[in-house]
């Protein structure tokens, strides 16, 4: 088996993509290591899960850092000396500038709460709610310079139902979101996901399984 690529992540919380990933990292057939995890709070939550699977951890607390370039620049150093091939984003909580997504330009991953490009931004499943929307789900795309954009590599879609509220459809597309994340990266990785100027291109082989309706059809 090829050697595995490596990977860094990025987080600012409770890091549980980070975890997914992880997890889905130790599998042997898996193609990705994580290298490193990258914090910029100190007191996030998903450091101390990096450190149980014996992933190195760091610091980078953007409050130590006058301009956001400097900060930046830590954060690519760090990357740079582990090596990674990869960067996820998983909760970090930090808009990143132009400069440092040209840097890691088709390298960069994110996920996000929704089917992009439709609720940007934050508190994305109280207003998927109260939009009225029937199927809400999760994103994993390339990073742009412009927020929660860039081409998509997948998405699934959960139902809406009624009575939710945020944080149980919350919990609901989170748990899509363990599984998306890895999926992605792993196509990804084997080359067979690939950007085509602003969209994502997949093998012949890779095919979507059928619909998801809600009302079911």
């Amino acid at each position: 088996m090829a050697a595995k690529v490596k990977v860094g992540i990025l987080i600012s919380g409770r890091g549980s993509n980070m975890k997914a990933l992880i997890d889905a990292a130790a599998k042997k057939d898996y193609p990705a290591e994580i290298s490193l995890v990258i914090s910029n709070r100190p007191k996030a939550k998903g450091l101390a899960y990096a450190a149980k699977a014996a992933i190195p951890q760091y610091v980078i607390d953007h409050k130590d850092f006058e301009r956001r370039e400097d900060f930046e620049s830590a954060l690519s150093d760090a990357l740079k000396h582990a090596k990674v091939d990869f960067v996820c984003l998983a909760g970090f909580m930090r808009i990143l500038s132009p400069d440092f997504v040209r840097e890691w330009r088709g390298r960069l991953l994110n996920i996000h709460p929704s089917l992009l490009p439709a609720f940007k931004g934050l508190n994305v499943h109280e207003r998927m709610i109260d939009a009225g929307v029937k199927l809400a789900g999760c994103t994993v795309h390339f990073v742009s310079s412009e927020m929660d954009s860039g081409p998509i590599v997948g998405q699934a879609a959960v139902p809406v139902h009624p009575g939710d509220t945020p944080e149980i459809l919350a919990e609901r597309i989170l748990e899509q979101e363990h599984k998306l994340y890895p999926a992605s990266l792993k196509l990804i990785i084997e080359n067979k996901a690939r950007i085509s100027g602003a969209v994502v291109l997949f093998d012949d082989d890779i095919k979507a399984a059928g619909a998801l309706s809600n009302p079911p059809a």
